[in-house]
């Protein structure tokens, strides 16, 4: 579908372009020399204890080496250095809990609590290369552990607090963890929750490597303790060296290990190192959302227990000494203005979420942040998958007041930072569209046989030249990196996006190939018909799935949620057909479209739409643990009856 003409390109104001930190001579500074362009990165973003004598080996391709000969301490960039250099008196951290108690955390405060908390960890045992697990909610305490972790050279598995305890069971036994550090619990929708008792279950399944549990307390529900194992985070950090000094470690150091799901149904280990991971988060931290430390106040909302939150809560932001607001809980809680409460409180002028969170306030209506004052958010961004039009529109004119450039993000858990994004002080932003290759990154759209395709064109998303924060491999399993990313298109890395180019040679992204339809012979991008649909203006949310169609091989199915103020008639879902058919053309009408109230979702916002394929297709849906309400997926059920043509 060619962009829509109603959302023009809307270029930087002069001021923010006069301001920006990235300016235009950096993609021909990159393009002239890209390995010269991340070396100066490298010395200009991160601070190294030794030099590195070589920026990039590649010689046992597809396993990189950057920054070769470099030593630095992680923790130290994020911490130290910010206090060395006299802004220890500067907040790192503003922490809202969902009950409405709130913290801020200085940089010298922060820096105090993660050497005791490194010293915390040595006492327990833990040495460099020892992995130590993270089960944890959002508070100061997660980030202070993820740091300590770093300052000790221990790689750390942070595994989503929502996770059952099967699934932290298969994580702590694959990276074998000698610490688990935990919580008692957190605030989820108004009420207490706990999380020691999943850690408990996990181990009780057997976990041979793990010596002790650090549990921090938070909410003061009652847990069980077993003596000689389970430890008091407060009660160790009090008994805790207060000084500590960080171990440099060599640019290639494991910093962290990250479990994505896999096809196979065994999660994989991403493995990111030090030195690029950091040099590349910190630099597209500055550069992609123009961040001043000195003024700005920076707010993502991913959860830590997401790359998005390793990235662009924990060590880019700090790393880059930003000011950043860390909140606990769901963004409904007590009421659906909870976020702009936040963000008017804190004085909020970047924000970073994703389209589902995005499209989900579309829903609740604009009643909400017009409550609050948000006049000093600057610049906006998006995280996860691909926003379409209607939402980047709305995010602009309800969020940012008009005013605001959008940086739309494409990256994933595997590349570690940001990839294709807008630079928001050159790029003329085009609604949808990630739009192009940051500089040093160097992306095509090749066809079936690898070929890049020139010019106006869909296919499929490769970076055909390493970056520095891309993963080293994927923890004990080299084979299986090789064979999922790199078998594909040899010499080509590729983890499953489609995309196409515009004329303009702007990107947009399609979703997953695999999320790519076969109707009657007709390539349809499922992110395509969606944002179709929520271009219809009584439409707030969408999805789409292909079912097994005897006659075209496969036909469209949508689930689609109204905006607020909307309620299904008679005529909605032709209405919708015909709009799609406008849209897009025929082929792409969904042979059936169900009007719902919630789509199944996991906790970090992704849809899942395995789900609904099932319902589309007449089975009983698979495994619901990860949604964050299973009880959706009986509504939509017990609905789909209702499905018209």
């Amino acid at each position: 579908m060619a962009e829509d003409q109603s959302h023009a390109p809307v270029p930087p104001s002069p001021e923010f372009a006069a301001a920006a930190n990235a300016k235009a001579d950096l993609y021909e500074a990159a393009s002239a020399d890209r390995l010269a362009f991340w070396a100066e990165q490298a010395r200009e973003n991160v601070e190294w204890a030794d030099d590195f004598t070589e920026v990039l080996d590649w010689s046992d391709a597809p396993f990189a080496k950057w920054f070769v000969g470099g030593t630095l301490n992680v923790a130290a960039n994020c911490v130290d250095r910010h206090v060395a250099a006299g802004n220890g008196d500067r907040v790192a951290l503003h922490f809202e809990g969902e009950p409405g108690d709130s913290r801020s955390v200085t940089y010298a405060e922060l820096e105090a609590e993660v050497k005791k908390a490194a010293n915390a960890l040595l006492a327990l045992g833990v040495e460099k290369g020892d992995r130590v697990a993270i089960y944890v909610p959002m508070l100061v305490e997660s980030v202070v552990a993820m740091l300590a972790c770093a300052r000790i050279g221990a790689p750390h598995s942070v595994v989503f607090g929502g996770f059952s305890a099967d699934a932290l069971h298969s994580r702590i036994n694959d990276a074998e963890a000698k610490v688990v550090i935990t919580c008692d619990g957190s605030y989820r929708r108004g009420k207490p929750t706990t999380l020691k008792p999943a850690v408990d279950a996990a181990l009780d399944k057997g976990c041979p490597s793990v010596t002790n549990v650090l549990v921090i307390r938070r909410n003061g529900e009652d847990v069980a303790w077993t003596e000689g194992r389970d430890v008091w985070w407060h009660e160790a950090l009090e008994a805790a060296e207060a000084e500590h000094t960080a171990e440099p470690v060599d640019a290639e150091h494991p910093l962290f290990i990250l479990y994505t799901s896999g096809t196979t149904g065994k999660p994989k280990g991403i493995l990111h190192t030090s030195g690029g991971y950091l040099v590349q988060t910190t630099w597209t931290t500055r550069s992609v959302f123009d961040l001043k430390p000195e003024t700005d106040v920076y707010w993502c909302t991913a959860d830590i227990g997401w790359v998005t939150g390793h990235s662009y809560v924990v060590y880019g932001p700090l790393s880059a000494g930003a000011t950043q607001v860390i909140y606990e809980g769901t963004p409904d809680t007590p009421d659906k203005d909870r976020w702009w409460a936040v963000a008017e409180k804190f004085g909020v002028t970047i924000l970073y979420t994703a389209p589902t969170a995005i499209r989900t306030c579309m829903k609740w209506g604009e009643e909400h942040p017009a409550k609050h004052d948000l006049s000093k958010l600057r610049v906006l961004g998006s995280v996860g998958e691909n926003i379409n039009p209607e939402a980047w529109s709305w995010y602009r004119r309800v969020i940012g007041g008009d005013r605001t450039p959008i940086v739309d993000t494409w990256w994933q858990t595997e590349t570690g930072a940001q990839m294709i994004a807008p630079l928001p002080g050159v790029t003329a932003l085009k609604a949808g569209s990630a739009q192009v290759p940051l500089p040093g990154i160097v992306a095509d759209v090749v066809d079936d046989a690898g070929e890049p395709i020139e010019g106006e064109t869909a296919g499929y998303l490769v970076l055909s030249e390493p970056w520095p924060s891309m993963l080293r491999g994927l923890w004990k399993d080299d084979q299986r990196y090789k064979d999922t990313y790199w078998a594909r298109f040899p010499g080509k890395y590729f983890a499953g996006d489609g995309a196409r180019r515009d004329a303009d040679g702007d990107i947009w992204l399609l979703g997953r190939v695999d999320d790519v339809m076969n109707v009657s012979g007709h390539r349809l991008s499922t992110a395509e018909i969606e944002s179709a649909l929520v271009s219809h203006p009584d439409v707030a949310e969408a999805a789409v799935v292909g079912a097994t169609d005897e006659t075209t091989g496969q036909a469209v199915v949508a689930f689609v949620i109204l905006r607020g103020g909307h309620e299904e008639g008679p005529d909605t879902v032709a209405d919708l057909r015909a709009h799609v058919g406008r849209e897009i053309g025929p082929i792409a009408k969904p042979r059936s479209i169900m009007v719902v109230a919630e789509l199944p979702k996991t906790r970090s916002g992704k849809i899942m739409r395995r789900l609904l394929r099932d319902v589309a297709e007449n089975r009983e849906p698979g495994d619901v643990t990860t949604l964050t309400d299973s009880s959706v997926m009986d509504s939509i059920r017990a609905g789909a009856s209702g499905s018209a043509d």
